[in-house]
């Protein structure tokens, strides 16, 4: 049933008398495995740090973790005092319009108000007032759990 790959007139011989060998026709995939394993870990290992943001030194609470489903907009006050929107600094005028114009489900829109733990409270509480004041009705202030 097989068939044999050669020259069948010179008993399997080529011209200067050394055996012909067949052709390999595979692909050696373990070089492509170890670079994808490679990859793997590297991406495991740097995507935990790729969490971005304005960097800010929150307050501790005691209150649960937020759900992890909702994509939140996200208004950040560093120590400074400096209002970010995302991780865009803006001045406490310009923030409503820029909510107004970024927020996907209108005054419905989630927005999560970061601020740092040496922040003036007095800046803090103007930000939330003017997201309050301008209509958006689910505004939360994001801390770190105890402990952490």
């Amino acid at each position: 049933m097989g068939m044999s790959v050669g020259n069948k007139g010179s008993g399997g011989r080529g011209r200067r008398g050394r055996a012909s060998k067949a052709l390999m026709s595979e692909i050696n995939v373990t070089p492509l495995v170890d670079v994808m394993l490679v990859l793997l870990i590297i991406f495991m290992v740097t995507a935990p740090m790729m969490t971005v943001g304005v960097p800010i030194d929150m307050p501790e609470t005691q209150a649960k973790a937020l759900n992890s489903e909702t994509n939140p907009i996200y208004v950040t006050i560093n120590q400074k005092g400096q209002v970010f929107l995302q991780e865009t600094e803006i001045p406490i005028e310009e923030i409503v319009p820029k909510l107004q114009a970024i927020a996907k489900t209108g005054y419905e829109e989630r927005i999560f108000v970061k601020g740092d733990k040496a922040a003036d409270y007095g800046t803090i509480m103007k930000v939330m007032a003017r997201i309050s004041g301008s209509g958006f009705k689910n505004i939360g202030l994001v801390s770190l759990p105890e402990g952490s």
